[in-house]
């Protein structure tokens, strides 16, 4: 996402206060503490707007969220976004993805979530995409082990990219994946504003659920049509 840099970005981040973690790499293994409790901790790459962030936070006050995104000016939205609400469990951090382990340890992420990446169209681009084996093998640094990652996307060639991606690597195996996730028996499912502009266009959402398991034989996916 490219956009132009918001006015007194920086103040308007410092505004937020604790809930935007400024040093995130201080808190690696320590997340539980920032969060003052045990609940296990899910991650969103390419945060957005906040809308699905937000949204979950809501309707699981018993985990703990942090949003992730690398552009300072997407997270401060989602962060504006939540201002007047009430969002004890639900953090923000300006990150890149290739470097998760960087201020998450290994086992102290229960799922990530990737909702429509950008799918980096040309061949060439493939290693930036967010399911290209180079991510998944930092997403195995930080993931417990049975960790999930929840994917969802409108174009198919970035699914069907994914989905291979996720069976050629023996370390996770796919489950629930849906061609059609609003059609699909699929329940409590949080849209992001792409979804509702894509839905609204009669577009089918794709979906899939990737299950890290380090001793896992792989290859092998459940799917809901």
């Amino acid at each position: 996402m490219r956009m132009r840099k918001k006015r007194h970005r920086d103040e308007r981040l410092e505004r937020a206060g604790a809930r935007w973690i400024k040093n995130p790499e201080e808190y690696k293994g320590k997340w539980q503490e920032v969060f003052g409790n045990n609940n296990p901790v899910h991650i969103e790459i390419g945060c957005g707007k906040g809308g699905f962030i937000s949204g979950m936070a809501k309707l699981y006050p018993e985990i703990n969220f942090v949003a992730v995104d690398v552009i300072p000016d997407v997270v401060l939205m989602a962060l504006e976004l939540t201002d007047s609400g009430n969002y004890p469990n639900l953090r923000f951090i300006i990150a890149d993805a290739s470097k998760l382990d960087e201020y998450f340890c290994a086992n102290e992420i229960e799922r990530i979530y990737l909702n429509f990446s950008d799918p980096w169209k040309k061949k060439k681009q493939a290693k930036r995409r967010l399911t290209h084996e180079n991510f998944l093998g930092v997403y195995k640094k930080v993931l417990k082990n049975n960790g999930e990652i929840w994917f969802k996307t409108d174009n198919r060639n970035l699914f069907e990219f994914s989905l291979n991606s996720f069976l050629d690597n023996r370390d996770f195996h796919t489950k629930n994946v849906s061609l059609d996730l609003h059609n699909s028996d699929f329940n409590n499912n949080v849209m992001t504003e792409y979804e509702k502009k894509f839905s609204e266009q009669g577009m089918p959402i794709y979906r899939l659920e990737a299950v890290y398991e380090s001793n896992d034989n792989g290859g092998y996916v459940y799917v809901n049509k």
